[in-house]
């Protein structure tokens, strides 16, 4: 792999600049296809060797702060891991960092990625407050491109709060410009949010359509980080079409959890353990989903206060 040649290079070379960007490289590389503790691993390396005497004056270079970009990164990872309070506290930190630096477009990169970890912390409030921060921002030093992904963020917080087909209706032809302009990078997480708001709607077949779509890019891409929602989502709007559906989706149920176990993904795991539990509840196997359920609900150690636990708590509460 090329970033394992950088890092050859630079650690032959001793030289921090080029060790920090091998290890941003392969934290990008690792994260993007799904390797997340090992993506972690790197993350924390080339933070290790980041120089604010050396790596600033990159900005010009690069046009954001790779600290930024990197901590970016590592805050959607802390959340996929099973670490949603840790992300937050890192999302507050790169908001702070882009503040010192005073970089609008490091700022903009903040801003998205603190949305995206309310996103996932399933804190729509939250997640529009820092999309129409975003959106501000952007619109004030013309950053078309994070207006429109603030306006996604918006329209998905919006619809989240309150089923609107209008929202989801903005949502899915922002996607859709986005895609038709050439941006793959996040197309399948972005294809997984906007299944979600339309299953909110009734739009499930539509919603199916977008999953299988996320499923095939992500496969074709090797972008597989939010792999394991795709499949849950994809049950749970089977479910929702027909109730006849129960084998397809606990297929696809036990298809996320494989996949979640496997990435160590510990937030997502939590998410189709729950999907699965709610099932065998509705099918009688109560023990079964409380054996499943609870284990993955004990790992946690913080973040009791986002819904995904809450639910967690009350439906092991349910089954006791």
């Amino acid at each position: 792999m090329l970033d394992e040649q950088l890092l050859t290079l630079a650690q032959r070379q001793h030289n921090p600049e080029t060790l920090f960007l091998a290890h941003f490289a392969a934290a990008s590389s690792l994260y993007f296809g799904g390797e997340l503790p090992a993506s972690r691993a790197r993350m924390d390396a080339g933070l290790a060797c980041y120089d604010p005497s050396h790596h600033r004056a990159d900005i010009s270079r690069y046009g954001f702060d790779l600290k930024v970009f990197l901590l970016c990164i590592l805050a959607w990872s802390q959340c996929l891991l099973g670490y949603p309070d840790q992300a937050l506290q890192t999302g507050h930190e790169i908001l702070r960092l882009a503040k010192e630096l005073a970089h609008p477009f490091s700022e903009a990169l903040a801003l998205c990625r603190m949305a995206q970890v309310h996103m996932l912390r399933r804190a729509a409030s939250a997640t529009q407050a820092s999309a129409e921060a975003l959106i501000a921002l952007s619109t004030a030093h013309g950053f078309p491109h994070y207006v429109d992904l603030g306006m996604s963020l918006r329209d998905w917080a919006l619809a989240s709060q309150r089923p609107d087909a209008a929202c989801v209706a903005q949502l899915c032809q922002s996607i859709a410009r986005r895609h038709t302009l050439g941006v793959e990078m996040n197309h399948p997480q972005w294809l997984a949010f906007q299944a979600e708001v339309q299953a909110r709607v009734g739009q499930v077949a539509d919603g199916l359509q977008a999953l299988a779509a996320g499923l095939a890019m992500a496969q074709k891409n090797q972008e597989l980080y939010y792999e394991a929602e795709l499949h849950r989502l994809r049950g749970a709007l089977l479910l929702q079409q027909d109730a006849a559906h129960m084998s397809q989706a606990e297929a696809c149920f036990q298809q996320a959890l494989e996949v979640a176990r496997r990435q160590q993904a510990k937030s997502l795991e939590l998410r189709a353990a729950l999907s699965l539990s709610r099932l065998w509840q509705q099918q009688g196997k109560r023990d079964k989903a409380c054996e499943l359920l609870a284990p993955v609900y004990g790992w946690f150690t913080e973040g009791f206060d986002t819904a995904d636990l809450q639910e967690a708590r009350a439906l092991l509460e349910e089954l006791s």
